[in-house]
C-alpha cells in the first residue's frame, strides 16, 4: 500500500473531460477528510481548472458550490472575428480574476501547480509551471475546433488532452512520487499525438494510484445534475483511499 499521508512529494494528477472534471472536486473532498495533502498538483484541461483552484487554497466544498453555479459564459465568449475555433476562452480571465483576486503567477501559488497544454505545431506536450495562471488555464482548455489556440511565449497552444489527458508523466517529471491520478475520461483518439500504450504503462506503476469515477452515460459538455458528478468522484475516492 502506498503511504499517502507521509509522502513529502505526493503528486495529484487531474485529467481532462469537460464537466466530468467535477468529479475531481469529490476526490479532493475525500483527500481532505482522509488527511491526505498533495504537494504537487498537475492538471489537464478541466483538471487544471480544478487543480489551480485547489493549489490556490480554495476549499473543496466551496469548489462544489462554485461548480453548481457554473455557466458556460463564465468560461467562453464568441469571438468578434472569424478564426480557428468557435469560442474564445477570454471570459475565463474575468472568472479566475474574480475567484482568486486577480491574475497570479503560478510560481506564487501556495501549492506547486502546473497545467499541461499541447504545442500544436511541434506536437509536443508543454508543462506550464511558471507565469500567468490565467494564460496557462486558457491554453490547457482550448479544445481544437471549439476554442481558439492560445499564443504563449511564441508557441501556439491547445488542449493538453491531445498529448496527455491524464498527466501522470508530467507529475513524475516535476518530482512527484507517489502520484494519485484521477481519470474522468479516456485519452483522445488523435493519430500522431497521444500514445495509449505508454500511458497505460504509467497507470500500472507501483507508485501510481489511479482513481476512476463511474461516469458512464454522461457527456463532456453536460451541465445537468453536476452534483451527481461530484458524488461519483467521492464514491471512487472513498473506495480507493485508506479510511
Amino acid at each position: 500500500m502506498i503511504d499517502l499521508r507521509h509522502a513529502p512529494t505526493l503528486g495529484l494528477s487531474l485529467g481532462g473531460g469537460g464537466t466530468l472534471g467535477g468529479a475531481h472536486i469529490g476526490v479532493l473532498q475525500v483527500l481532505h477528510e482522509r488527511g491526505i495533502t498533495p504537494s504537487i498538483v498537475v492538471g489537464t484541461s478541466a483538471g487544471a481548472l480544478v487543480g489551480a483552484a485547489y493549489a490556490h487554497g480554495i476549499d473543496p466544498y466551496r469548489l462544489e458550490e462554485l461548480l453548481l453555479d457554473l455557466r458556460w459564459r463564465d468560461v467562453a465568449t464568441v469571438p468578434r472575428r472569424p478564426g480557428p475555433g468557435l469560442l474564445d476562452a477570454a471570459a475565463l480571465r474575468a472568472s479566475v480574476t474574480e475567484l482568486v483576486g486577480g491574475d497570479v503567477l503560478i510560481e506564487d501559488l501556495p501549492v506547486r501547480f502546473a497545467a499541461v497544454a499541447t504545442d500544436i505545431v511541434a506536437r509536443e506536450e508543454r508543462i506550464i509551471d511558471r507565469g500567468s495562471l490565467v494564460d496557462a488555464l486558457r491554453a490547457t482548455i482550448s479544445v481544437p475546433g471549439i476554442f481558439r489556440p492560445v499564443m504563449l511565449e511564441g508557441r501556439r497552444l491547445a488542449d493538453g488532452g491531445l498529448k496527455s489527458n491524464l498527466p501522470i508523466d508530467a507529475a513524475l517529471r516535476l518530482g512527484a512520487t507517489p502520484v494519485i491520478a484521477v481519470r474522468v475520461a479516456p485519452e483522445w483518439d488523435v493519430p500522431g499525438y497521444a500514445s495509449s500504450t505508454a500511458l497505460r504503462a504509467l497507470e500500472i506503476r507501483p507508485d501510481v494510484l489511479v482513481i476512476k469515477p463511474a461516469l458512464r452515460g454522461r457527456t463532456w459538455w453536460q451541465t445537468k445534475d453536476l452534483g451527481a458528478v461530484v458524488a461519483a468522484g467521492r464514491a471512487a475516492a472513498e473506495a480507493a483511499l485508506p479510511a
